[in-house]
């Protein structure tokens, strides 16, 4: 991969492994510290300051291939080993994918592969003998008269984002790490002032016993965000928060054996996931608890706001920030976005506007039809010393953290209305369930102390991400891809309590839809989080 990316500049590589090597079998250090732990779906691994990709697909090749979103300019497969699609169905899958004149070489394919790639569109002709292999290699060309779909014209590298939370934050940290000049509009004097203000949020992955589309994608996200903190110098070091564990406890003893079993059936790695019976549990605690529970031992907790600022400040000279200015106004002119203040001052233009400030994105004409909410979310604040010592996570209804800056966080409450004070029956009702996780809790006299967020929600509860959807001009609508769009307009909504791990994979998912390149994630998570799912279910119901 090294050597391509020397020659090349840039190297995407996506690879397909039922069963992937283990982190200590791989030579190269930087791969190897960054290298996936072996669960199943898409995995998304920058090397070399972003020259090389890797797309680490874990799972059959017949299941894989359907799921990847890309144009491929060469193809390699290795001599079948083990449980392989029929030729004809992977002729067609790797024809699908194929740029013009994509290349392809084949270890030892058997008659049938070859004919099948001939009638897919390659002209196949045997390779060079270089291996001693009993049926010779062949290497082929995609040389289809189909038509293609037209290739993205290179993009104008020049971004506006509105909102400096974790959504529009990591959108500028990625967009710059790609060599684009971006303009960051905020109606507050600074980042992360609604939502991702709080003292502290958590980072966990969710477990299914069926392994569903939000399990799926919070997992992908997760652990990409792990290894994209990582990479910006770790959890502790760039910004506040550790790794120090999650424990998320059992409800009651029904719950308990569902936990167990979905350990149990998903075979998932102990780094990733150990199930604790109760004993084992309360020894970690260091309090008694009747059920059990999960430890993510790589989860944690990190402070929003310090999270943004490190993302921010990566950027570099490339990033220009407008705080104190609210975006009430947008207009396309001549292929550009205007976005104007209350007073008609223009704040900033460019090709590609994305919305990244919440519920503040449906005060818009452009947004104001999206289905989202904002959830009122208050979080109460106790001095450490009265909660017992804890160096982890902790949760079941609700969570507690460990002590930062004298303070440990828990909560946090759901709401529909727009109160922004305190309110104490919030605060009973986190300390309530604060005393059912952790004995010794001293709450009787607590003063109110906390913050109230507004956490934005769509329906489903999944994030958007992609292409804003253009309702007026929409008509009769059968998939996505009839979806109309508005030109150069994408938004980063939806986040609700995930932001923390959601907003680096969104931010990466977009940068890749903008330039062209393969997405991070499978196509059916992809076209679960489009912005215009929601569009395509209300022409469906009224047609």
């Amino acid at each position: 991969m090294a050597t391509w990316a020397a020659s090349m500049g840039e190297l995407h590589y996506l690879a397909i492994a039922p069963s992937p090597p283990q982190a200590s079998d791989i030579a190269d250090p930087q791969l190897r510290a960054l290298w996936q732990l072996p669960m199943p779906g898409m995995h998304r691994i920058v090397l070399d300051g972003g020259r090389v990709t890797l797309d680490l697909m874990v799972g059959t090749v017949q299941a894989m291939l359907p799921q990847i979103v890309a144009r491929v300019h060469a193809f390699h497969l290795p001599a079948a080993v083990g449980e392989q699609p029929p030729a004809r169905t992977l002729a067609r899958a790797l024809a699908s994918l194929a740029a013009p004149g994509a290349t392809l070489q084949a270890q030892a394919p058997d008659e049938a592969l070859v004919w099948a790639l001939t009638a897919a569109g390659f002209s196949c002709k045997v390779a060079a003998a270089t291996r001693d292999h009993a049926v010779p290699d062949i290497e082929a060309r995609f040389a289809s008269g189909r038509p293609q779909p037209p290739a993205l014209p290179e993009p104008v590298r020049r971004a506006i984002v509105i909102g400096a939370g974790v959504a529009g934050s990591a959108a500028c940290h990625r967009l710059c790490a790609r060599g684009w000049e971006v303009t960051l509009i905020e109606r507050h004097d600074g980042p992360a002032q609604e939502a991702s203000g709080n003292h502290a949020g958590i980072f966990m992955p969710l477990l299914s016993k069926d392994d569903n589309i939000p399990t799926r994608l919070t997992r992908t996200a997760y652990l990409f965000a792990l290894r994209e903190w990582q990479r910006m110098g770790g959890v502790g070091q760039v910004f506040r928060g550790a790794s120090c564990g999650v424990l998320q406890l059992a409800r009651d003893a029904n719950h308990a054996r569902v936990q167990r079993e979905v350990v149990e059936q998903g075979g998932y790695p102990p780094e990733f996931v150990r199930w604790l019976d109760a004993p084992a549990a309360s020894a970690l605690l260091g309090s008694a608890t009747p059920h059990g529970g999960w430890l993510f031992g790589q989860g944690g907790w990190a402070r929003p706001s310090s999270l943004c600022q490190a993302m921010l400040d990566a950027c570099g000279e490339r990033l220009h920030r407008v705080f104190h200015a609210e975006a009430l106004t947008l207009a396309h002119v001549d292929g550009e976005w205007q976005v104007r203040a209350a007073d008609g001052a223009l704040l900033a233009q460019a090709p590609t506007l994305i919305l990244a400030n919440g519920t503040g994105a449906t005060r818009l004409a452009q947004a104001a039809e999206l289905p989202l909410s904002a959830l009122r979310g208050q979080v109460t604040h106790l001095a450490a010393e009265r909660v017992p010592p804890q160096s982890l996570v902790v949760c079941r209804e609700a969570y507690v953290t460990p002590p930062s800056d004298g303070v440990v966080c828990a909560g946090a409450t759901y709401g529909t209305d727009d109160e922004r004070a305190l309110r104490a029956s919030c605060q009973q009702e986190n300390l309530t369930r604060l005393a059912e996780i952790l004995d010794g809790v001293r709450v009787d006299d607590a003063p109110l102390a906390g913050r109230v967020g507004f956490r934005c929600a769509a329906p489903d509860r999944l994030p958007l991400a992609g292409a804003l959807p253009d309702y007026a001009s929409a008509g009769r609508l059968e998939q996505l891809s009839d979806v109309p769009r508005h030109p150069g307009l994408y938004c980063l909504l939806g986040y609700a309590s995930r932001g923390i791990i959601w907003a680096p994979l969104m931010a990466e998912l977009l940068v890749s839809q903008l330039e062209g390149t393969p997405l991070p994630v499978e196509a059916t998570l992809a076209e679960a989080i489009d912005p215009g799912r929601f569009l395509l279910k209300q022409r469906r119901r009224s047609q």
